[in-house]
């Protein structure tokens, strides 16, 4: 639509443009005629010859005429020349004089005068206007960016929200006090003036929000955290006014905005100091919300995951009077979820959304809309009709381990060193007391690594203990210890190089966040992490001496060498076994968690058909990334571990 009015607007200017050049291009009868200088005009009347000047015509102070030779020309008399008529006559010319035309105002003539400052004029307004209501906004960069949303189409109510009933409910209940607002108010009950939407990514924020907006019959408007600030100072603040403005001539309303961290960052130290534009925006934001005039039917509703940068004087009661917990769905939510994302996709009789909500723990409500999806474009480009469970599984491989790189050229070499490194992690990940069971071990390339050994646990973990974890950092040298056992320390690759910085890292964390050090005891020995980019201190202190420093480099080096031990005995001691998975991953390149206890078992795997593995090329030599060598162990992908 836009274009199609600028070409317009560019098509009417080229033809006025057009239209003015005519108009003032002089006529091309007189471009032909000669201009003589007055005293060679007077020089000529007494000559002979093609030059003598043959006829004169006079009209006030122009004179216009022809040559002997039949050239025309024209020439400009003074009014104070009184002997010009007699030297004519005396030539022998023929001499006409005509009266000389009054200065008359005519229409044409006011429109050649008006039109040039009209269309000046005129482009200057189009472009102000389109400057004005254009993306830029440049005569208007103090309004308010606030959207009135008004969904016809698309619209979302809490029938679409599932898998986190407690966040809802809080939602509803604010929707519910708009409409029937007499029934909260008759026990002296206040509606919250702002709700603030708290989880990490993925988990609903901005759906729930968008719901409020179905739901609610009034005003909703929804604008970013990142509109407020640009490059004019003052914007910032002006937009603020602009915006609760606009909310009290539509209340009662609500007002949206998305990930608020973006303006709502601590005040004072930290990189930028505390003068910066953003301060003034925020400190705007706090007047608005609660300061010495009251906002009586504006209800903030804000979204962020990152409730930790965010100002105390933003949080406390009175602004931000509900803070609603938005976490990642339990296996029942998750089921929930699954359920909402497939009412548009046909499925087959074998799908059971229960089956794949329990195999995809720490997964978010986005996940599992990206997880459905995934298993439909499969199905799609496979040819079938409707989406089976092996899609599914196929698409929860593809999410949690990534795509598949069968073209990839692997050695024969380094693809049997990435199955004995798998197989190590696969083994000692079973028989380790307190790990995760196994679910899938592949040799295919997959994302960023060369191989690929992934656990899940049987329930929804929150917290786990000092076995567990010790089991963690086990498995996660059983691929390095498996390369030396069979090839000797001098092969050993750098597969493992993802897997010792996630061992250590753990076992940091045991250390100095969980108190699992004997020598150390429970205490927290975690510098300050605080980002100053966000608004924190810039003067880091340290919170350990140099002699507690070196005993926690100790006890971190004594729980991944406990770890590597226990590898090392378990592959030592079950060596028959690691060859037979080793073996069944060179055959098959893929084997699930039961399927590797079959083979252990000395049992044959029935399958229907083997994969064909990639064919080989000549000269063709791998190039990885050293940190994703032949293997790349994979950690439960649940949430991240916390405290009981």
């Amino acid at each position: 639509m836009n274009i199609s009015r600028n070409i317009l607007l560019y098509l009417v200017l080229f033809v006025l443009l057009v239209v003015l050049v005519n108009l003032f291009q002089a006529p091309s009868g007189q471009s032909q005629i000669r201009t003589l200088p007055y005293s060679e005009f007077v020089s000529r009347l007494g000559t002979d010859g093609s030059d003598k000047i043959k006829t004169v015509e006079q009209q006030g102070q122009e004179v216009v005429g022809t040559l002997t030779s039949g050239e025309r020309y024209k020439t400009t008399v003074p009014v104070t020349d009184l002997t010009l008529s007699k030297a004519i006559v005396d030539s022998g010319a023929t001499y006409t004089v005509k009266p000389a035309e009054p200065n008359e105002i005519t229409f044409w003539g006011v429109v050649l005068n008006i039109l040039p400052f009209a269309l000046l004029i005129g482009v200057w307004f189009l472009l102000m206007r389109q400057m004005q209501g254009g993306g830029g906004k440049a005569m208007g960069f103090g309004k308010s960016r606030a959207r009135l949303l008004t969904e016809k189409t698309g619209r979302v109510t809490f029938d679409d929200v599932a898998g986190i009933d407690e966040s809802k409910q809080e939602l509803e209940e604010v929707v519910e006090f708009l409409r029937d607002p007499q029934k909260f108010q008759r026990l002296g009950g206040k509606i919250p003036k702002g709700v603030l939407l708290v989880g990490p990514p993925g988990t609903g924020k901005t759906l729930l929000a968008r719901a409020i907006a179905g739901e609610a019959n009034v005003p909703f408007f929804t604008i970013s955290g990142s509109d407020f600030v640009e490059m004019f100072v003052g914007v910032g603040a002006s937009r603020v006014r602009d915006m609760f403005e606009q909310g009290k001539k539509n209340a009662p309303c609500l007002i949206f905005i998305d990930e608020i961290d973006a303006v709502g960052r601590h005040r004072g130290a930290g990189l930028g100091g505390g003068n910066d534009e953003r301060e003034q925006t925020l400190n705007q934001l706090l007047v608005e919300m609660d300061g010495f005039e009251a906002n009586e039917g504006v209800i903030l509703i804000a979204a962020t995951n990152r409730p930790d940068v965010l100002d105390p004087a933003l949080l406390r009661p009175g602004r931000f009077d509900r803070q609603v917990v938005v976490p990642n769905p339990d296996i029942i939510g998750r089921e929930k979820i699954l359920r909402v994302h497939m009412r548009k996709t046909p499925l087959a009789p074998d799908v059971d959304a229960k089956v794949i909500a329990r195999g995809t723990p720490g997964f978010s409500g986005a996940d599992l809309a990206n997880l459905v999806n995934e298993a439909a474009l499969m199905a799609a480009r496979l040819g079938k009709r409707v989406v089976t469970m092996s899609d599914f599984e196929a698409a929860k491989d593809k999410v949690m381990m990534g795509a598949e790189r069968r073209s990839m050229v692997m050695t024969e070499d380094e693809k049997e060193k990435t199955a004995y490194h798998e197989a190590g992690h696969a083994l000692v990940a079973l028989k380790m007391e307190g790990h995760d069971p196994l679910h899938k071990v592949t040799i295919i390339p997959r994302g960023r690594a060369l191989g690929v050994t992934m656990s899940l646990p049987e329930r929804d973990r929150y917290g786990y203990s000092l076995k567990e974890l010790k089991a963690r950092i086990a498995m996660a040298f059983g691929g390095r210890v498996a390369e030396e056992l069979v090839y000797g320390p001098d092969e050993v690759t750098t597969g493992a190089s993802n897997d010792i910085k996630q061992a250590t890292e753990m076992a940091r964390r045991m250390v100095t966040e969980f108190g699992f050090s004997e020598k150390l005891g429970p205490l927290r020995y975690t510098d300050n992490q605080e980002e100053v980019f966000l608004g924190h201190s810039v003067a880091q202190q340290k919170n350990v001496s140099d002699k507690t420093a070196a005993l926690i480099d100790e006890e971190v080096r004594r729980f991944v060498e406990e770890g590597e031990k226990k590898a090392r005995e378990i592959l030592s001691a079950n060596r028959d076994a690691l060859e037979t998975i080793t073996r069944g991953l060179l055959e098959y390149e893929t084997l699930s968690g039961d399927e590797v206890i079959h083979l252990m078992n000395g049992e044959t795997l029935d399958r229907k058909e083997r994969p064909a593995p990639p064919p080989p090329r000549s000269g063709g030599r791998r190039s990885t990334i050293p940190s994703s060598g032949p293997g790349d162990f994979t950690p439960t992908p649940t949430s991240p571990i916390t405290e009981a």
